[in-house]
């Protein structure tokens, strides 16, 4: 007679964990379990899964950096961004520059062109280090200053198709997510610009990415440590052997990279750590666990917390380094005048700021104190530093509320791509001139303009709306990822709308409707198991999707890249009145 009794389902979500009755009543995890305590069995080779990626990763980079340096002008924000950078990497803070430093720098003198006091800067600074150590290595021109943005948009290809494979436990369909994310020309312009947005779009791919293979780790880790299934009605599952957690770690890490190169990685980070502690809540119930997302709140949450908040406001806090270095000057020349510059000059005339504050020449609290040594100067250049987070708070929440911007956007409109931003142009190229082969009376021109794809963003708006059902009503966990990140990244801007805000802030929003796209995909090509006719019927929808992705990647191809056009061929590329 056989001493196991059928097997019994726990189910989280999709996923069951099969749990074997032995003779003696024990209920131990059926060897497919213990195998696919991960999520997903894992049978491709591991070996094609990366070349493949970093194959797909290769071509993207490739075609970021073909004719990167062109055009050759500071597009749009660059203006600010590939200074500030050259600033500190060379200084170790941001300092002002002198009037026409731009066409200075374009000539190629580099030199006598920044001052001795700081310069206000209203971001935090780990994108602009990264656009710096480009600049060491290639040179202070426009080539120098992209080429960052370039490689780092590659390696979000790479680290996309990794994660859907994670997600799918398929290599092609992880492939069709790199392919997918590499065809968009929002993200492609973005990797061919010296602007921060790819780089909080990459830290907060990378986080999440880490968060899914924490949950994979998290299940086999609690697999092997509960062999049997919980029935003491008090037992809270394993604890002690589940509170270091490496991926999560690494996420911490991420996160704090993220928020330092914007703050609006915050956002996702809290919408993520409640996901991460429901998750950790689903494995304990799997296995039998009574109240598990009250108990859950202890075993996993508070360890889960300083893995990631505290982790990621320590990274945070590093990142500032040069900056407190540097303190006391900045205590000198911006401690008296930011609030002044915020509340009432220039642009802005927010008079309700200016009556709610009518001390507009505070102090730091930290510039009148004589400087501290040792530990007591890190606590006041802390307490500076703080004090110059407030200011940067004014520039975001009132300064540019009372200003607008030819290219600003509701975020409302950014999945259609309602408004995309124009980065850089050249009108009015006459026939016969610099290759113009215009019809008399007409002329040529050359774009840059920061749009997405629009095959892609119309069809995974689609998508994402789809996988709201599919996490809801098939409790599909893995629909969770692109609806949380899809929307944490995008609904909080809302709050904002009143500033001017631009399409290209949905950078971070992207991977994530590449994913449910994905996810998609997979579910309409089905599993191999699947009758022939359907496979085959799925096979075709999908593939055709992704052949409409790449044709409408071509067609955008010369807007993207500054290609010469006559005014009618760009004409049939813009779509819409208000792409102009």
């Amino acid at each position: 007679m056989s001493t196991d009794a059928p097997e019994q389902a726990l189910t989280d979500g999709d996923e069951r964990v099969q749990l074997s009755r032995t003779a003696d009543g024990r209920a131990v995890p059926s060897a497919q379990a213990r195998a696919g305590a991960r999520g997903r069995l894992r049978v491709e080779d591991p070996f094609v899964g990366w070349s493949a990626a970093v194959g797909l990763g290769l071509v993207a980079l490739f075609l970021r950096l073909w004719r990167l340096g062109t055009p050759s002008e500071f597009q749009f924000d660059e203006t600010y961004y590939a200074k500030d950078a050259w600033s500190l990497v060379n200084n170790g803070y941001v300092r002002g520059y002198v009037e026409g430093a731009d066409q200075q720098i374009l000539d190629g003198t580099v030199r006598g062109l920044w001052q001795d006091d700081p310069s206000m800067i209203v971001h935090p600074e780990v994108g602009k280090w990264l656009i710096g150590l480009g600049e060491r290595l290639v040179g202070m021109d426009p080539t120098g200053w992209r080429v960052s943005s370039a490689v780092v948009g590659a390696l979000m290809v790479v680290v996309m198709a990794r994660l859907g494979r994670r997600l799918t436990g398929s290599t092609g369909l992880g492939l069709v997510a790199g392919l997918l994310l590499m065809l968009d020309g929002l993200h492609f312009v973005l990797s061919r610009l010296a602007l921060l947005d790819i780089f909080l779009a990459f830290f907060v791919l990378c986080a999440v990415a880490c968060l899914v293979a924490d949950r994979d780790w998290y299940r086999a880790r609690m697999a092997r440590l509960q062999t049997t299934a919980v029935t003491d009605p008090a037992s809270w599952g394993p604890v002690r052997g589940l509170l270091w957690r490496p991926w999560l770690l690494t996420s911490g890490v991420c996160w704090g990279l993220a928020i330092g190169t914007k703050w609006t990685a915050l956002y996702p980070l809290a919408a993520f750590g409640v996901l991460v502690w429901l998750w950790s809540a689903g494995a304990r119930r799997s296995f039998g666990v009574r109240r598990p997302v009250l108990r859950s709140v202890l075993a996993d949450g508070l360890p889960a917390f300083g893995h990631l908040v505290l982790v990621a406001f320590a990274v945070y806090v590093a990142t500032w380094t040069g900056w407190m270095v540097h303190a006391g000057d900045y205590e000198r020349s911006l401690s008296s005048t930011q609030y002044t510059q915020f509340a009432g000059e220039g642009e802005c005339q927010d008079e309700s700021f200016v009556a709610s504050d009518p001390d507009t020449g505070a102090r730091w609290p930290t510039a009148d104190e004589a400087d501290a040594s040792g530990p007591g100067e890190v606590v006041q250049s802390l307490r500076s530093l703080w004090a110059y987070h407030q200011d940067v708070y004014v520039f975001h929440t009132h300064f540019l509320s009372c200003s607008t911007h030819t290219y600003q956007s509701n975020p409302l409109g950014w999945p259609l791509l309602s408004r995309p931003v124009g980065v850089a142009a050249d009108t009015g190229i006459q026939p016969g001139t610099r290759g113009c082969e215009a019809p008399e009376g007409s002329d040529c021109l050359r774009q840059v303009l920061l749009l997405g794809t629009p095959v892609l963003w119309w069809g995974s708006s689609l998508a994402l709306l789809a996988a709201v059902a599919l996490w809801i009503g098939a409790r599909d966990w893995r629909y969770g990822v692109p609806v949380v990140g899809a929307l944490s990244t995008w609904l909080p801007w809302l709050l904002y709308a009143d500033r001017p805000i631009f399409l290209f802030y949905a950078a971070a929003m992207l991977p994530f409707m590449v994913l449910a796209t994905t996810l998609l995909i997979g579910r309409i090509v089905g599993p191999s198991r699947e009758p022939s006719t359907r496979r085959t019927v799925g096979v075709v929808a999908a593939g055709s999707f992704v052949v409409l992705v790449l044709l409408n990647f071509a067609w955008f191809w010369p807007i993207w890249t500054n290609e010469l056009l006559t005014h009618s061929q760009w004409l049939d590329r813009i779509w819409f009145s208000r792409w102009i």
